[in-house]
């Protein structure tokens, strides 16, 4: 009797455990590259043995988030308030900035400080005839700003007050430049203190005129002068000392407005490196921003270990019509932004330009083939880029304040890749993304999903 027992208990123990029922009620919802399903409720399956498991650790907490977005260049405004209707544009921008019938609940933007490639004219916000200069900023204007990026900037913060607005410029006044152009050049050391007066005066005017940013950088892509549109070679001795004089300046001003080394691309984690080395410039700085155009996320984390505190943004990636195939867009898109990135720390992923019309415009120079978030066809109707579904699996369901939490995967699956969230109200997302080329089952808390090739599902288990 002792025997059968023992033997029993032994079968017992190497058995493999039965799926357990879900923790939580769960909901799904599915995107497929063939498009078949695009953020579509879905079913959850039965947890099934033999299969991975990934599982949720909501003790191991890790980044608080801000959200997820697009700039509102002046691109995107105009064709906002001169290409669409009343109508029109008030319920795209509802479906931007809200979650009200399963709107994406955009909850972070970008503004340029003047003009990018994606303006319809290249201006600073103090422009003087050339050789001329404006030390004590007497022609400085935010009134091109105020014909539309600004009211569109207002219209987005009145459907989602949470929403949080940063802001970066292309370039330096000309009459501030070693070159006196907007295009190519970098800051003169004569014109640093003026620089930083110029940035914060934008921080000042565009909260007066009802756009608090809660933070800034220096100079959108500083390593790199495109020949056609407005650009700054910005190094890192530059930068800290400019930031050495526009951090107290923000502080004297009461502006709580952070400010962000960097916002260039992950093969260079050595240059915001070398301006965290600064003592005197690292006490002002809050975070690190990034772009995706190169390297990988995991540049984050090489900054994150040498300065922990400080937080990680990326804020600048766009899809393009060089790569439309949603067999390879779709997976890059979860493995670099919604999953990389976060992963490694990001509290906020911007993509690039919230709305273009048909002919990837308007713009002045610059990309030529980059298209919007959602993008306006010559028929009136709207055309939603694989980036829009993407990032709908987090920004619809991870609101403002929830954390990442830890998620691991036992067993083998080497083609799901995966990034959890606690909102608030103690409600748990995982969003799980299947990079490989055949189907991939998992279970997840109790619950089992079947993942087709190259699709994104996210499962919201509500607190239970």
């Amino acid at each position: 009797m002792r025997l059968a027992a023992l033997a029993l208990a032994v079968l017992s123990a190497a058995a493999p455990a039965a799926p357990a029922a879900p923790a939580a009620p769960v909901e799904a919802w599915l995107t497929t590259p063939d498009q078949k399903a695009l953020l579509a409720p879905t079913a959850v399956q039965a947890a099934r043995s033999g299969v991975p498991v990934i599982e949720l650790l909501p003790r191991e907490q890790h980044q608080r988030m801000v959200g997820f977005g697009g700039a509102i260049t002046e691109a995107s405004a105009w064709v906002l308030n001169h290409r669409m209707t009343v109508e029109q544009r008030g319920k795209l921008m509802r479906e931007l900035f809200t979650r009200q019938d399963g709107g994406l609940g955009f909850e972070f933007t970008r503004l340029t400080i003047g003009a990018s490639d994606f303006s319809r004219e290249h201006y600073s916000l103090d422009d003087v005839p050339p050789g001329g200069s404006d030390l004590a900023l007497e022609h400085f204007s935010i009134a091109r700003e105020e014909a539309d990026v600004l009211p569109v900037a207002r219209e987005a913060l009145a459907l989602n007050p949470q929403l949080k607005v940063m802001a970066s410029p292309w370039s330096a006044p000309a009459w501030m430049k070693s070159g006196d152009s907007l295009i190519q050049g970098t800051l003169r050391d004569d014109r640093q203190e003026v620089f930083a007066r110029y940035l914060a005066r934008y921080a000042e005017e565009v909260r007066r005129l009802g756009v608090p940013l809660f933070a800034l950088t220096l100079q959108n892509e500083p390593h790199f002068e495109p020949a056609d549109y407005p650009g700054m070679r910005l190094r890192p001795r530059q930068r800290a000392e400019v930031i050495k004089l526009l951090g107290p300046l923000l502080e004297k001003k009461g502006l709580p407005v952070q400010i962000l080394d960097w916002d260039h691309n992950w093969d260079e984690a050595f240059s915001p490196l070398s301006t965290l080395s600064d003592d005197g410039a690292r006490r002002w700085i809050a975070g690190v921003a990034w772009h995706c155009y190169a390297g990988d996320p995991a540049a984050q984390s090489v900054v994150s270990r040498q300065y922990p505190k400080l937080d990680a943004w990326l804020t600048e990636c766009s899809g393009g019509a060089w790569e439309k195939d949603w067999n390879t867009r779709l997976p890059w898109a979860l493995h670099h932004l919604v999953i990389g990135a976060t992963r490694h720390g990001a509290r906020g992923v911007l993509m690039w330009n919230l709305v273009l019309d048909e002919e990837y415009g308007p713009h002045k120079g610059g990309c030529t083939d980059c298209y919007g978030i959602v993008n306006l066809q010559a028929d009136g109707s709207l055309w939603r880029s694989v980036e829009y579904y993407a990032f709908g699996h987090v920004s619809r369901f991870v609101v403002q304040g929830a954390r990442r939490i830890g998620s691991e995967t036992r067993g083998a699956a080497p083609w799901l890749e995966h990034v959890a969230f606690q909102n608030p109200d103690g409600s748990l997302v995982l969003v799980v993304g299947n990079l490989g080329k055949t189907e991939q089952r998992f279970n997840a808390r109790g619950a089992g999903f079947t993942l087709p090739a190259g699709s994104v599902v996210t499962l919201v288990y509500s607190k239970g």
